[in-house]
């Protein structure tokens, strides 16, 4: 629902808020691995006044999240691919020009079960999904970067930290 005064008409246009094209500018997305995938934050929750997030998000075959649950809606829309999302136990395929919205709490994950990688979009609203990810993953240079090939003590050093943080991102990992 838009914001609107008392009176119902459109508040004045904020000049301090700028358009912003992702990609454009050197070094104005940053690229993160996490659980073998690799993530690009296009615009983030700080260019939105907090109100989104949109990442691009690469998941190698076998990859994806550990069943979780936030307070947040998310919507995917896959680019490349095909993934099963599990959505409250139930499973659905989902391939490349097809959109998924999963409502706030509801517990989901999703996996690329195919022999491919996938691709797809990611958007959070409200933003701050992707300062989690931010938190709990690895930095890398590019969408082509390879993710690091971590010890199983880093692995947990990882879920460790996920899992501290998690309800300060209004996330709960299942």
């Amino acid at each position: 629902m838009m914001a609107s005064t008392a009176d119902g008409a459109v508040p004045p246009d904020d000049p301090a808020r700028q358009m912003v094209v992702a990609g454009r500018a050197a070094g104005d997305v940053r690229h993160i691995a996490l659980a073998g995938n690799v993530y690009s934050i296009l615009i983030s929750g700080e260019q939105t006044s907090g109100r989104y997030c949109l990442i691009d998000m690469r998941i190698p075959p076998g990859g994806g999240p550990p069943p979780h649950r936030h307070d947040f809606e998310e919507m995917f829309t896959l680019l490349e691919g095909e993934l099963e999302f599990i959505f409250r136990g139930e499973s659905v395929r989902v391939g490349a020009g097809e959109t998924v919205n999963i409502p706030a709490n509801a517990p989901h994950f999703f996996r690329n079960v195919s022999e491919a990688p996938a691709r797809m979009l990611c958007m959070c609203t409200p933003a701050g999904q992707e300062e989690y990810f931010l938190q709990v993953a690895d930095r890398v240079e590019s969408t082509d970067s390879v993710p690091p090939n971590l010890t199983e003590d880093e692995q947990r050093a990882r879920r460790d930290k996920a899992a501290d943080l998690a309800a300060r991102y209004r996330t709960e990992i299942l």
